[in-house]
């Protein structure tokens, strides 16, 4: 059966992170974002309509109980894209500001730019075009 509405979009997302401080930091000078909201176990920054809500690991399990909480060594199950007008020209701001980066700029079979990187928490994010 198929929904009758279906959402607009992603309101929030939450990333666990071990360290918070080096996170909000990572957020704040990275993405120029304010912290929107924060308390003891979480610190949220607003990109356009979506939320994304650090939260300490150790607060992790009452969120998601009965699952388990997987350590960042575990490996990557997903990649953040976020779209800018000129995927050099931010690479190169990005590498100013100390971004070690997985790979790119590089142009990809399916007709995008993109370059990869990773935050302090181990997620992986990418700027396309």
């Amino acid at each position: 059966m198929q929904l009758t509405t279906w959402p607009k979009g992603i309101s929030a997302i939450t990333l666990f992170v071990e360290d918070m401080e080096a996170a909000k930091e990572f957020y704040q000078t990275i993405f120029g974002l304010p912290v929107f909201f924060e308390d003891d176990a979480s610190a949220v920054f607003k990109f356009s309509n979506t939320l994304i809500n650090l939260l300490k690991t150790t607060a992790a399990p009452a969120l998601i109980e009965p699952a388990s909480v997987a350590s960042r060594e575990a490996g990557h199950r997903f990649v953040f894209t976020i779209d800018v007008d000129d995927v050099d020209a931010m690479y190169v701001q990005l590498l100013e500001h100390g971004v070690k980066f997985l790979n790119g700029p590089m142009d990809r079979p399916w007709g995008i730019r993109t370059a990869s990187f990773v935050d302090p928490g181990g997620h992986i994010w990418e700027i396309a075009k």
